[in-house]
């Protein structure tokens, strides 16, 4: 199922060549319960189509618990290296004596992708995430996708190798930088082989967010009304900013902000009116597995 032949994914899947397909994900659920209790209501009276999970994190079981709860959920492993808050830390499913490379000198996962390439074992690195990815399985999550945390598996050729690998491996469809982006990075070796193991992927990745809270709405209407033709994966953090997230995270006002907005009449309109189709990674998934 080579994608280098240009055929968008959103065509594979049986949309028309002009269609606007949309997969809106919630990153980090599983962090804690403020992130979760926003992250369940997005993606059961929302417009969230998928969401993925924090497996090493402390409230894991409270989105796990969800999951075997709503097994049509859409839910992916949000593979993680890093952990990146000051005051709430997180550390290796494997233990850091399993796989020492990985942590800081108290036990946590480094707190930014610089000291992950700096530090990190790439066979620590393989071991790790998949023990996250079985993890998920092992409580009973349908695991749809995978994604990579704060990106270090999008921005390295042999980060980027191993990822492949575990999707492959599991039959997963991957979050991914342009293939454009990918080639100017010197990556099209790697795309040729994802595309010879039948690896899905939106079509466009749009990364970012809000530089302050009063610019949510218009930030987000604009990206919305700016969608190419195709499969597009939109992400952001939906969380209530209560004393939990005010207490660790430092962008949790513009957390909070994100999820009033995709909860929105203003924001359901807004696709309404746009003809966008939003779906989850299942499709992609479906397909692979198909194929």
């Amino acid at each position: 199922m080579a994608q280098s032949d240009g055929i968008s994914i959103a065509q594979r899947l049986g949309y028309p060549r002009d269609a606007r397909v949309l997969i809106l994900n919630a990153d980090d659920f599983g962090m804690c319960h403020d992130e979760n209790e926003a992250t369940i209501q997005g993606l059961t009276e929302g417009l969230f189509t998928s969401s993925t999970i924090l497996v090493t994190c402390p409230w894991f079981e409270e989105a796990a618990e969800f999951a075997r709860d709503t097994p049509s959920a859409d839910l992916g492993v949000h593979l993680t290296l890093t952990s990146e808050w000051n005051r709430y830390k997180w550390g290796p499913v494997l233990g850091s004596e399993a796989v020492p490379s990985l942590c800081d000198q108290g036990g946590y996962l480094w707190a930014d992708v610089a000291h992950v390439y700096e530090h990190d074992r790439l066979d620590e690195v393989e071991r790790e995430l998949r023990a996250q990815v079985e993890r998920a399985l092992a409580a009973g999550i349908d695991v749809t996708h995978l994604d990579s945390h704060m990106g270090p598996l999008h921005l390295r050729a042999d980060y980027h190798q191993v990822y492949g690998r575990i999707a492959r491996d599991y039959r997963l469809p991957i979050r991914m930088l342009s293939r454009r982006l990918m080639v100017q990075m010197g990556m099209q070796a790697l795309l040729d082989e994802i595309d010879r193991d039948g690896i899905l992927h939106p079509d466009h990745f749009i990364a970012g967010g809000p530089r302050e809270v009063a610019e949510t709405e218009s930030y987000w209407s604009r990206l919305i009304r700016e969608l190419r033709p195709g499969l597009s994966e939109l992400y952001c953090h939906p969380a209530f900013a209560r004393a939990e997230l005010l207490g660790c995270a430092r962008d949790a006002r513009q957390r909070e902000a994100d999820f009033r907005f995709f909860t929105s009449d203003t924001a359901r309109r807004l696709i309404r009116e746009e003809g966008i189709e939003l779906i989850g990674y299942r499709k992609l998934r479906d397909a692979m597995r198909a194929a």
